[in-house]
C-alpha cells in the first residue's frame, strides 16, 4: 500500500499543512502529542474535518474515507485481540464482545479522553449546536484517525496506539454481561425494578444520504438516556446505555 513520503522537520514537527486558524500546524502537533504517535499532517488534518466544515470550505476533503478505513483497522486488531485473550469463546460471544468495544459510544469516550472533540473542524452549525461533543461526530473521527495513523505509519504501529487506547474497554468486555446489548441489558434492569418495558422515540435529521438520529429511552414517561447516531440502532444503544446507567447500572463501554 503506498505511504505518505512526508517526514519529520529538523525540529521534530510534520511539514506540509499551511497554518490557519484552525487546524494550524501547531494545533496538529498538539494533537499527536495527546494522540502519542507521529502521523502525516495532512491525513491527520483530513481525519478531523468534519463534512460540515468541508461544505463551508469550498468542498475540502472530509474525514468519511479514513473513517471507513480506520473502522476496518479497528475491527481486525480488536477481533485478533479477543481471538487470543478469550481462546474458549464461540463465535457468537466474540462478536458481542467486539460491539462491546468498538460502538459509536465506546468510540466517544475514548475521543473525549483523548480531547479529540476540541481539535475538529466543523462547521458553524455543528459548532453551535454542540458538535464537538456529539458521540456520532467524535466516534466517526476517532475511526479517521485510526485511518490516518495506519496510512502514516503501519499496521503494528497502529496495532499498538489501539490496544493502548482501547485496552482497558477489551479488558473489562468479558465482564459486562447483558450490557454487551444495553437495550437487553436496559430491559432486563427496568424488569427488576418494576418500572416496566422501555419505549424508544427516534427522530433524524439531514438528507437521506447522511441522516442523524436521535434517540430517547422512556421508562414511565420519563426520558432517561439520550443518544445519536448515523442509524437508529446505534442512538437506541446509546440511550438505552445511559438509561441503564441511570437506573443504577454500572457501565463501563
Amino acid at each position: 500500500m503506498e505511504r505518505p513520503t512526508t517526514r519529520p522537520d529538523t525540529e521534530g514537527k510534520w511539514c506540509g499543512v499551511a497554518p490557519d486558524a484552525q487546524g494550524s500546524v501547531e494545533s496538529l502537533d498538539s494533537l499527536m502529542r495527546a494522540l502519542g504517535q507521529r502521523m502525516d499532517a495532512d491525513l491527520l488534518r483530513q481525519a478531523i474535518t468534519h463534512r460540515s466544515y468541508a461544505y463551508e470550505h469550498g468542498g475540502l476533503p472530509t474525514n468519511e474515507r479514513l473513517e471507513f478505513l480506520g473502522d476496518s483497522v479497528l475491527g481486525i486488531v480488536v477481533t485478533e485481540r479477543l481471538f487470543r485473550d478469550f481462546p474458549d469463546e464461540p463465535e457468537g460471544q466474540l462478536a458481542k464482545l467486539r460491539a462491546a468495544v468498538v460502538n459509536a459510544s465506546a468510540l466517544a469516550e475514548v475521543a473525549r479522553e483523548l480531547d479529540l472533540g476540541s481539535f475538529l473542524l466543523l462547521g458553524k452549525g455543528e459548532e453551535s449546536t454542540g458538535g464537538q461533543d456529539k458521540s456520532s461526530i467524535l466516534a466517526d473521527a476517532m475511526e479517521a484517525v485510526i485511518g490516518a495513523m495506519f496510512m502514516s505509519t503501519d499496521l503494528e504501529t497502529t496495532r499498538t496506539f489501539i490496544e493502548r487506547i482501547f485496552g482497558p474497554l477489551i479488558a473489562e468486555s468479558s465482564q459486562l454481561g447483558a450490557g454487551l446489548d444495553w437495550k437487553t441489558s436496559l430491559q432486563e434492569r427496568s424488569a427488576e425494578l418494576e418500572r416496566g418495558v422501555p419505549e424508544y422515540r427516534v427522530t433524524d435529521t439531514g438528507p437521506d444520504h447522511a441522516k442523524e438520529f436521535t434517540a430517547q429511552a422512556v421508562i414511565g414517561g420519563d426520558v432517561l438516556g439520550t443518544g445519536h447516531g448515523r442509524s437508529k440502532k446505534v442512538a437506541e444503544q446509546e440511550a438505552a446505555a445511559q438509561a441503564y446507567a441511570a437506573l443504577g447500572g454500572t457501565t463501563d463501554a
